[in-house]
């Protein structure tokens, strides 16, 4: 059977669901185990390079095993097994929303946004100003497209063709390394350092990937704006290309890419103090801009989906000519 039922499927419980609750999620489960992990070593380095590369594997040795017992009952039950694990491994209608709410707070209540800011960003809000808020919401839009939905999806669109249950697995094998990253992956602690340079790695596709999303869906946007007589923006069809100017100046190596090139394409300055500045001649972003920028990664998460579907069709006809 289709392995692109498995995405179709991951979609559809994504727009209705949004989230599993947390004592529900196999993603919290895994970073309760990455938890136990975040202390002291005696031997950091050596520690951080045995838990990036054990952990990830036993989480996809698992969700592997698991679906390929479903598999192996009835491949239908394979099928949903797959997406269910896609599912609990993206999540785009829980970005969207949860950004869309802090640029809604910037508007009538700043302390509630502050607030709500710590689900999308690790920065401290207390000092920012609402455009700033603004700019950390719709950055963490785009950056969390390329770790939240694309990664996983491209994972399991190039190897689900060849064995579902190898699909699965890299899926969830892709998340565990992102968990990885966001949990430990920081400069004062020495055993996340090869989590983070593992990430940095197996995310160098799915950021720019995630770019080429971006701008697509901004000028998708744009066209439907036109369409239906509100105002268009034609900085949409150079995003991609402006993007690629500014893509360098955060510290990641990947997390600029989306990043820049929704700040082309809504033509405004995302930045986080002190760190980088993407579009520095921009202003920070309006309401009605951070608005936009959110409604483009959504729309962009939404192509992903539908990439990765095409992409298991292409590598489906591949693999069965050879």
């Amino acid at each position: 059977m289709n392995p692109a039922i498995a995405v179709a499927l991951a979609l559809v419980l994504d727009a209705a669901v949004a989230e599993l609750p947390r004592r529900l999620h196999p993603v919290a489960w895994f970073g309760s185990v990455v938890a136990r992990a975040d202390r002291e070593w005696s031997r950091p380095m050596l520690a951080g390079v045995a838990v990036a590369l054990v952990l990830p594997l036993l989480a996809a040795g698992v969700v592997a095993l698991a679906v390929g017992l479903a598999e192996s009952f009835r491949p239908l039950a394979g099928l949903l097994a797959a997406g269910l694990v896609l599912f609990a491994t993206t999540s785009l209608r829980m970005l969207v929303e949860k950004a869309g709410e802090v640029v809604a707070a910037t508007e009538a209540d700043l302390p509630t946004a502050r607030k709500r800011l710590e689900w999308l960003a690790g920065r401290d809000a207390d000092d920012l100003a609402p455009g700033q808020i603004r700019s950390a919401a719709v950055e963490s839009a785009a950056e969390n497209l390329a770790d939240g939905v694309v990664a996983a999806l491209s994972a399991f669109a190039l190897l689900a063709p060849i064995s579902l249950p190898l699909g699965a697995g890299a899926a969830a094998w892709v998340k565990a390394v992102n968990t990885l990253d966001s949990m430990l992956g920081y400069p004062d602690k020495s055993h996340g350092t090869a989590s983070a340079r593992l990430d940095d790695i197996i995310m160098w596709i799915p950021a720019r990937a995630s770019a080429g999303l971006v701008a697509l869906a901004a000028v998708l946007v744009s066209s439907g704006n036109s369409l239906s007589g509100r105002s268009r923006s034609d900085h949409s069809r150079g995003s991609l290309s402006a993007g690629r100017r500014w893509a360098d100046a955060p510290p990641s190596p990947n997390s600029g890419w989306p990043m820049a090139t929704l700040a082309g394409a809504i033509d405004a300055r995302l930045e986080k103090p002190g760190v980088y500045v993407l579009n520095p001649d921009a202003g920070l972003p309006s309401v009605e801009t951070a608005r936009s920028g959110v409604r483009i990664a959504g729309l962009a998460g939404v192509l992903a989906f539908l990439f990765a579907g095409l992409l298991v069709a292409a590598v489906s006809g591949v693999v069965a000519w050879f």
